[in-house]
């Protein structure tokens, strides 16, 4: 009797033991289930650079603090989305439905963020938009999460500047969508409100965009200043048209939201880009410890290239997905890890930023800034700051 008890008990206990491993394993499985970004960014095309400068920023983010989080290996998809919203749209639908993926990331441009937002409501998948800099963006799905900027956020430095420093009378000159039409909408407003006076509004194609006559009537009108706005990327042939049709050396001033001064490609503007003032949340010659860290890193990991917004703006987008992972404990899917994000605050290369709760946009420091020659290149040194600024549209809700 004793015997046949044993027996059954010894098989009780090993039954138990396969169970319970199988049950760790299974546990362990889950647990070690990668988790999926889908980095969705114009790789070719005419905003290739913006894609480069986020997958550069991100590369570099998980270089330094690794690809496992919360037991969680974080595995990038990439795709190239060539800057137009139906193929967006496309590999956004892919990712989530054949991929799984946890997060969609990137949006190079605003246009390639609103394309997404029905897919990333329909799906419950947080969307951590990195460049697009529309207004209404984050309104789009309560899915998103923004770690770039918006245009009304950013125009407000300049606007607010120069009436205060003499110019009085400006031209404006915006590329024709989301962005642009923000910034030409805020500047007006906020430098009338000033006692500054618009001569006219000017608004050029987002593609193939030929300067040259919109500049020439910006000559005819003889403003004192003319402030641009302009996709990254895009200010060397504004600027170029500039020169070559002397607004410079007809006393007109050149100011601006600070993407027309791009940092990759300041340095290759020329004499024409010095003085120029714009407003910006980051400047590679940003003084702080933090940057010139980051800057030295990013500069090593890109074989010389300069870090611009987009790629701080990523390599923060990183550490907002990073922190919902950790806050989460690997666990954490859809409005979950929206929540984990929501009032993350911390130190950015740009300066303190952080993701305000009620409107999943960032809120961040805005500087005033001047293109100067420091040992023989070219810098947006920066000379003011407005700190903490929000979206003004949003600064009620």
């Amino acid at each position: 009797m004793d015997n046949k008890m044993d027996s059954t008990k010894r098989t009780f206990l090993k039954n138990a033991t396969v169970t319970a491993i199988a049950l760790n394993t299974g546990l362990a499985m889950a647990q070690a289930k990668p988790f999926k970004v889908g980095l969705l960014l114009p790789m070719t095309g005419p905003f290739a650079s913006t894609g480069r400068q986020i997958d550069n920023g991100i590369k570099l983010y998980m270089q330094q603090f690794g690809d496992t989080v919360a037991g969680r290996k974080v595995q990038i998809i990439l795709k190239d989305d060539t800057g137009v919203p139906d193929v967006t749209k496309r590999l956004a639908q892919d990712l989530v439905v054949t991929d799984k993926v946890d997060v969609l990331a990137g949006f190079g441009l605003t246009p390639l963020a609103l394309a997404t937002a029905p897919i990333a409501t329909q799906s419950k998948t947080p969307m951590v938009v990195m460049a697009a800099a529309t207004s209404i963006v984050t309104e789009a799905s309560p899915y998103i999460i923004r770690t770039s900027m918006t245009l009304p956020q950013v125009t407000l430095g300049v606007a607010e500047w120069a009436p205060k420093n003499g110019i009085k009378r400006v031209v404006s000159l915006v590329t024709d969508y989301g962005p642009g039409i923000d910034a030409e909408k805020t500047f007006r407003e906020r430098f009338t409100l000033n006692g500054g006076q618009i001569m006219a509004e000017l608004r050029v194609p987002l593609r193939n965009p030929d300067y040259a006559p919109f500049l020439q009537r910006v000559r005819d009108l003889k403003p004192d200043a003319l402030f641009v706005f302009v996709p990254a990327g895009a200010g060397s042939a504004l600027l170029k048209q500039f020169a070559e049709r002397g607004l410079d050396k007809a006393g007109i001033k050149l100011i601006g939201e600070g993407s027309v001064a791009d940092d990759e490609i300041l340095n290759d503007m020329g004499d024409v880009a010095l003085g120029l003032v714009t407003s910006h949340p980051y400047s590679v010659a940003h003084n702080s410890p933090a940057n010139k860290k980051f800057v030295e890193a990013y500069m090593k990991a890109s074989n010389g290239i300069r870090p611009n917004f987009f790629g701080v703006s990523a390599y923060d987008g990183m550490r907002v997905i990073y922190e919902a992972i950790r806050t989460t404990k690997g666990q954490g899917i859809g409005s979950a890890l929206v929540d984990a994000m929501k009032g993350q605050i911390f130190e950015s290369p740009r300066g303190p930023i952080y993701i305000d709760a009620q409107t999943r946009d960032i809120v961040q420091n805005v500087y005033i800034r001047r293109v100067e020659r420091v040992n023989g290149q070219l810098y947006n040194v920066e000379f003011d700051t407005l700190k903490d600024v929000k979206d003004p549209g949003k600064t009620g809700k």
